[in-house]
């Protein structure tokens, strides 16, 4: 193949690195009106009075409204497709607040400063409510989250208002409680994953304007185009018809802007007002009223058999969702889907548990989407259950993991359609130099180096609801346009389908112009979530290219008056056989668009799938531990992966070494924190320590590549599952190293030394 497993650079990124792009703010109307949004102080609470009679009459102040000015209808701001899942449980504004900077005023005018100073003259009075803070207290709490009458849920969640519980699971495949009987030896243990935030480049922003027709238009920095579209239709009660959304260059996302954090703000001013407006969270804001990771409880048991046949995988969750439920039940219920399916030498699994409200900043999507969670805890106790066995944990998982063609009780009776784990972990174990290492070595009196690892699946986007479409059309000059919706986050996925459509029409890439993410112009993509875009959006593509491809080579034999048989068509040349005549693409292109026919070919694919085939990896981490203050190096990780077809080897390689240093950073790191009143202590980049390039000694990545037939190519995805071995694989170093388990995360170098006191 030409295009297809070469490594090119991102067709945009020389334009990134020389600052040329237009992000939001950049192409924002100077005219735009500013918007501030007054934030609740208080965790729990019910506006008794609001007085904005001072702040409206100062001069430049455009408009400012409360609870009492907007519609009464609850949505739900998760970029999900319809029905969503997620309870319609918000209003624009409320006259309950739920956490420390819930929206209580919206305040609109000509410039920040002006804003911010009618923001300070808002008189408001609260009756102050018991907040619920503590998630494994939520359920049986006094006080009530969400005690409104008109909250809706789409689909049957198991919802329990009274107990503060959004959403309830049990899932049992064979008996548990008779097969753990049966085990020779059990782990039976809890582990806690904390909130992480997405600490993205960009803030949250929007712009919006009411176009010469009449139509409101939103400029947003947004993973979900057309599903903001929804979502202001819904809340602003105005038809999607009369919406247009656009999505320039977005300066990053993972997984924070698949939630409409702002656009309805400045969709709603600009209806109120006829003015272009616009919103820009500063960090703060960012870090404090958007979302973060599922903060989680994890019990789990594993049990299995002398000679290490697991028998048993049971997993018990609690989360908590926030304020607000946006991605609660979707996010719990991926904690199992991604985790038991891949043991399956198993007589019994179970998932269940609960996700609560509290009144925290509400928890939403990010990278890797409750199987980071799920795969810390299920990966630590088979760590654990390695030790107890006193078997190699790399040995343990080659002799229970699901191979090609097997089956799992899990995975509803299925196998995986293509897999290369058990290479993985092969190719990992050679990499990091594992037979010598493992389990430590004392490297000096007070220094020891130990080795861990840990596996995990994803997914590659939602089997049975999401599907995306592309359109490619053939230009009067020989060259295409390819329309997509999906939105590139920096991850390359625009240079990634470019290459799928330059493979299939056999032209180079410089001949495809790509135009993405206009809800008017685009075909329907749901977004850029879920791993979706290489392997929905690129069988779209695909789809597309080859409808395309099969209309030129029909209209050339129609243009030419020969049989489709007689027409050759590579490298935009069409070739007449029976005379070996040559025609450009760019004069038969010009020829049928201007003559007199006027015939514009287009091509055009969607792709949903039934199957949502998982990509895996092998992470292992090595690390040296002071064993005197507990202080913990990362020398260096290993990932192996298998993403089906590689498309592009270094844009995979990016992807790959950006989220192990997410994952190292929930590891070790990343912790959301409030104190005892409800309000976020880690509100900035001082307080919210991510690592840096000198903390990131050594991330060293290769493939076991595997053939997906669903896929384009064979591909698979590959943007969430690379973040989720970090935290276990680094948790079994340490206890390899100093023998303490750490099963609360971040795994910092005072619980280690803490532990090691207590020890």
């Amino acid at each position: 193949m030409k295009h297809i497993g070469k490594s090119y650079p991102k067709i945009d990124g020389m334009f990134i690195a020389t600052g040329k792009p237009g992000y939001t703010n950049d192409i924002a109307m100077k005219e735009c009106l500013v918007i501030k949004i007054l934030r609740s102080p208080h965790a729990y609470a019910k506006i008794k009075s609001i007085d904005t009679k001072i702040a409206e009459n100062i001069e430049g102040v455009e408009c400012i409204f409360t609870y009492k000015d907007v519609p009464n209808e609850r949505f739900t701001l998760a970029g999900q497709s319809y029905p969503e899942p997620s309870p319609y449980d918000r209003l624009i504004l409320d006259q309950v607040v739920r956490y420390v900077g819930d929206e209580v005023a919206i305040v609109a005018a000509v410039d920040e400063k002006t804003a911010l100073k009618a923001m300070k003259l808002i008189k408001v009075e609260y009756e102050i409510y018991e907040p619920v803070l503590d998630f494994e207290k939520a359920t049986e709490s006094k006080s009530i989250v969400h005690k409104e009458d008109n909250l809706h849920c789409n689909i049957d969640l198991g919802m329990d208002i009274e107990k503060n519980i959004i959403c309830s699971h049990n899932e049992e495949f064979g008996n548990v409680e008779e097969e753990i009987k049966k085990c020779d030896v059990v782990v039976e243990e809890t582990y806690y994953t904390q909130a992480q935030a997405h600490a993205m480049m960009e803030t949250y922003r929007a712009f919006s304007y009411i176009d010469h027709t009449g139509r409101l238009v939103v400029v947003t920095s947004t993973q979900i185009p057309f599903h903001v579209r929804r979502h202001l239709s819904r809340a602003l009660n105005i038809p999607s018809s009369k919406i247009r959304v656009i999505k320039p260059r977005i300066g990053g996302g993972f997984g924070g802007k698949q939630t409409a954090a702002v656009e309805i703000f400045t969709g709603l001013v600009t209806l109120k007002t006829g003015k272009p407006s616009k919103i820009i969270y500063d960090r703060k804001e960012t870090f404090t009223t958007t979302t973060s990771r599922h903060a989680m409880r994890l019990k789990v048991r594993v049990g299995a058999d002398k000679g290490g046949t697991i028998k048993v995988v049971d997993i018990d969750v609690l989360s908590d969702t926030g304020a607000y439920g946006e991605h609660a039940p979707t996010t719990f219920w991926v904690v199992g889907q991604k985790t038991l399916p891949l043991y399956n030498k198993t007589t019994a699994v179970r998932f269940k548990g609960n996700v609560v409200y509290t009144n925290k900043m509400p928890a939403g999507a990010l990278r890797g989407y409750g199987a980071t969670q799920g795969t810390f805890a299920l990966e630590c106790a088979i760590n654990e259950l390695a030790l107890k066995l006193n078997i190699d944990p790399t040995l343990l998982r080659l002799n229970n993991l699901m191979r090609e063609g097997e089956k799992s009780i899990a995975y509803g009776g299925k196998s995986f359609s293509s897999t290369t784990l058990h290479k993985c972990i092969e190719k990992g174990k050679k990499m990091i130099g594992w037979s010598e290492k493992y389990p430590s070595k004392e490297i000096s009196e007070n220094k020891v180096r130990a080795v861990g690892m840990a596996v995990t699946m994803q997914g590659s986007g939602i089997a049975n609801i999401d599907s995306a479409s592309a359109r490619i059309r053939l230009n009067d000059d020989g060259t295409y346009t390819l329309y997509i919706g999906s939105t590139d986050m920096g991850t390359g996925s625009d240079t990634i389908l470019l290459q799928m459509a330059a493979e299939i029409l056999e032209t180079s890439m410089e001949n495809i112009t790509v135009v993405a993410a206009d809800t008017d112009t685009s075909p329907y993509d749901p977004g850029s979530y879920a791993s979706s875009t290489t392997y929905v959006t690129g069988m779209a593509v695909v789809k597309a290219a080859e409808e395309l491809k099969k209309k030129i080579i029909k209209s050339a034999s129609e243009f030419l008056k020969v049989s489709k048989d007689e027409i050759e068509f590579s490298k935009n040349i069409i070739v007449n056989m029976k005379d070996e005549s040559k025609l450009s693409l760019k004069e038969f292109s010009g020829a049928i668009l201007l003559g007199p026919s006027g015939t514009q070919l287009i091509g055009r694919g969607s792709y949903g799938s039934p199957i949502s085939p998982p990509p895996f990896i092998a992470g292992f981490a090595e690390i040296e531990v002071d064993k005197e203050t507990g202080k913990i190096d990362l020398l260096d990780y290993v990932a192996v992966v298998d993403c089906g077809t590689v498309i592009n080897r270094n844009l995979a390689i990016m992807q790959v070494e950006g989220g192990i240093v997410q994952g190292i950073g929930m590891a070790m790191y990343e912790d959301v924190r409030y104190n005892y009143k409800g309000k976020m202590d880690t509100d900035s980049f001082m307080q919210y320590k991510i690592p840096c390039r000198k903390d990131i000694k050594s991330v060293r990545v290769d493939f076991e590549e595997s053939y997906e037939k669903t896929g384009p190519f064979g591909a698979k995805s590959i943007g969430e599952v690379v973040i989720n071995t970090p935290p276990p694989a680094i948790a079994a170093a340490v206890k390899n190293a100093v023998g303490v388990n750490i099963r609360t995360l971040p795994i910092t170098s005072e619980k280690v030394f803490m532990a090691m006191e207590e020890k």
